[in-house]
């Protein structure tokens, strides 16, 4: 077997690196002494990324993931040492909008990606995949030993991408999935489409926090635990992580948990809304498997990402916070045309 490169100092590749998770875990690599080629449509700018572009082991490239000729010059010249894929058409909603365009991006994009990274010499492919892969469980834990069931497009491609990767794996491509709960937390390019971040952005806005249902249950986790395990897999033993799956949780609670937690973070004058839905998903997302193979722990409380996202309102770093851009959806449908690149593939 070719010894594989877990190791500091590496060259990574960060697909998707100016997005919400890779605007936290870029200068993360960087601080680690890792060199950080980021590539990205920068559908959502490049401002993200502005505190670390004129640091001397980051390199930005503007690039769209369908561009196949242009991803294998990339990875051919780059000579990478591991890669960590985050781009995506990110979010059930945001997939559903345009069914041909996820499939591009999120399955037939992504397999020639995988397969270039390996002709390329990439050693370790780390790949966002999501804890929606498994749909609606009735366990009292979901753990990565259950069947996968997803119920969304979005769900879908993220488990065909696990597969396309189990396929690639031998003793020169080392791969790993991460099904990761629910993101919560301060980032350049924030998001406010998520449960924990638009609980608190409208608790502290609009003073009410409108819940939808309220006894879903949702794991959740805090995007510097999350980008922490990706800085941790790089240098992880191969033998610890090769083909695995890994569920990444802080904690399990219900929606109106969550807001009543988010309430007696910003006072008494927030209001708690309920309304009915339909959407009664419901699962527990066990984090065990990580903790006992690799003994990492996500250590952030939820309580931190909500007070994390009411000190950056305060500070002002979240200006008009009713704009499209930090909503993909809502990004997406302003500009029909943002997503669009015809003759890639």
């Amino acid at each position: 077997m070719i010894p594989d490169t877990a190791r500091p100092g590496q060259r990574v590749l960060v697909t998707g690196g100016a997005g919400y998770v890779g605007s936290i875990l870029t200068p993360k690599l960087l601080a680690a002494g890792h060199a950080v080629t980021v590539l990205d449509t920068l559908w959502y700018g490049r401002e993200p990324l502005a505190p670390v572009a004129d640091h001397p082991g980051f390199t930005l490239v503007q690039a769209d993931l369908r561009d196949t000729v242009e991803v294998r010059r990339i990875l051919t010249e780059g000579a990478f040492d591991a890669v960590i894929h985050l781009a995506a058409i990110s979010n059930d909603p945001s997939s559903e909008l345009d069914a041909d365009l996820t499939r591009e991006v999120n399955l037939v994009a992504l397999e020639r990606l995988f397969v270039a990274a390996k002709q390329a010499g990439v050693r370790r492919l780390l790949y966002a995949s999501s804890a929606s892969v498994y749909g609606i469980k009735q366990t009292p834990d979901v753990t990565e030993d259950l069947a996968l069931d997803p119920i969304t497009l979005y769900a879908r491609y993220k488990a065909e991408g696990e597969q396309v990767l189990q396929g690639l794996l031998d003793d020169r491509f080392c791969g790993v999935a991460v099904r990761a709960a629910t993101v919560c937390g301060w980032s350049p390019r924030l998001r406010l489409d998520l449960t924990i971040n638009i609980l608190t952005s409208h608790g502290i806005n609009n003073r009410v926090i409108r819940v939808f249902g309220g006894d879903q249950q949702r794991p959740n986790v805090h995007i510097e635990d999350l980008t922490d395990f990706y800085a941790a897999l790089l240098t992880s033993p191969r033998e610890l992580i090769q083909g695995q799956a890994f569920n990444l949780c802080r904690s399990n609670a219900t929606v109106m948990d969550l807001a009543r937690m988010i309430q007696g973070e910003l006072g008494e004058g927030v209001k708690i809304d309920v309304v009915p839905t339909d959407d009664n998903r419901s699962y527990h997302l066990s984090a065990a498997k990580v903790d006992r193979v690799l003994g990492f722990r996500a250590q952030r409380s939820l309580v931190q990402a909500v007070r994390d996202l009411r000190g950056a309102f305060q500070a002002g770093r979240v200006p008009s916070w009713g704009d499209a851009w930090y909503r993909n959806v809502a990004w997406m449908k302003a500009d029909p045309q943002l997503c669009r690149w015809d003759g890639l593939i």
